[in-house]
């Protein structure tokens, strides 16, 4: 294809394919603890080290890594500190995210020029330090994963049964929680502050409301978000349009498109068993997964 030919083309599709992994595996997770929000404000977080790193002058992507891991311990200590209301750490430290980035903005005009770029994001001015950023984390993220992929997998459903069970919850989670902050991070270059969320979010939405286990959840949300986001760069490349809003849409889409599949389906199948009587209930989906180990 012609846009393969351009170097910028490479390293977009390169990054886009990266983080795009990482990132599909991490919101099955997130959607299943029910912080699927936490990607949000941590994006919030890391603009925030984006434009302190643009004020004081140092790199604005490592800043923004670097603060985003940083307010991911922030957020694990404050859920802490509100068991009965997580959902309350997620709106301080967004808060507090936010804020500072609007007034570093206000004070180095530099980012100001760049606004844009770091919102809905660049994919193809990506470049070499950033590469092997993303590269770095998808490869932490997936060994993390796998190292983990029991312990994680109790966590996810039972924190007391796996305390019981021995498990380092507190550090396990502290560990998840940075390692959302690094991919968050890693993936605003692509999507951008404001859509970040849907790289991680939208292909494990579809995922988890087609899939009959936690395996195939993660097998399926890589392949969406595999295919959202090289048909969002190649729809880009070919209508002149944001990378970071074309993958985000094309992403919708999917999720629309599945789901409405399913539902047509499932509407099939019932038309055609018009001789039973009573039909097996069907297991909630978070009872099929907790089967599977």
């Amino acid at each position: 294809m012609e846009m393969l030919h351009y170097d910028f083309m490479q390293r977009a599709f390169c990054a886009g394919g990266l983080i795009a992994i990482i990132a599909s595996v991490l919101g099955v997770y997130l959607i299943l603890r029910r912080q699927a929000l936490m990607a949000d404000m941590l994006s919030h977080v890391s603009l925030a080290g984006v434009a302190g790193g643009a004020f004081i002058h140092i790199h604005p992507t490592l800043a923004g890594f670097v603060v985003a891991s940083l307010g991911a311990v922030i957020v694990e200590y404050v859920r802490r500190s509100y068991k009965s209301y997580s959902e309350i750490s997620i709106a301080i430290i967004m808060i507090g995210g936010l804020s500072s980035a609007v007034i570093l903005m206000s004070l180095s005009p530099s980012m100001n020029k760049g606004l844009s770029a770091y919102l809905f994001g660049s994919v193809v001015a990506v470049n070499e330090t950033e590469l092997v950023l993303m590269g770095s984390v998808t490869v932490i993220g997936i060994l993390f994963f796998y190292l983990f992929r029991r312990q994680l997998y109790q966590i996810t459903f039972d924190e007391d049964t796996a305390r019981t069970n021995g498990i380092p919850v507190k550090w396990l989670s502290l560990c998840f929680s940075v390692l959302t902050g690094m991919i968050v991070s890693a993936a605003m270059p692509i999507v951008g502050v404001l859509l970040v969320s849907s790289l991680i979010v939208l292909p494990a939405a579809l995922a988890i409301r087609i899939s009959s286990s936690f395996t195939a959840a993660i097998l399926i949300a890589i392949g969406v978000g595999l295919l959202g986001v090289f048909s969002g760069l190649t729809a880009s490349y070919s209508l002149s349009t944001p990378p970071g809003g074309t993958i985000a849409i094309i992403l919708l889409l999917l999720l629309i498109l599945g789901l409405s599949t399913q539902k047509v389906m499932m509407s099939l199948r019932k038309t055609t068993k018009p001789f039973i009587v009573e039909e097996k209930v069907s297991v909630p989906i978070l009872q099929t997964y907790k089967e599977e180990f």
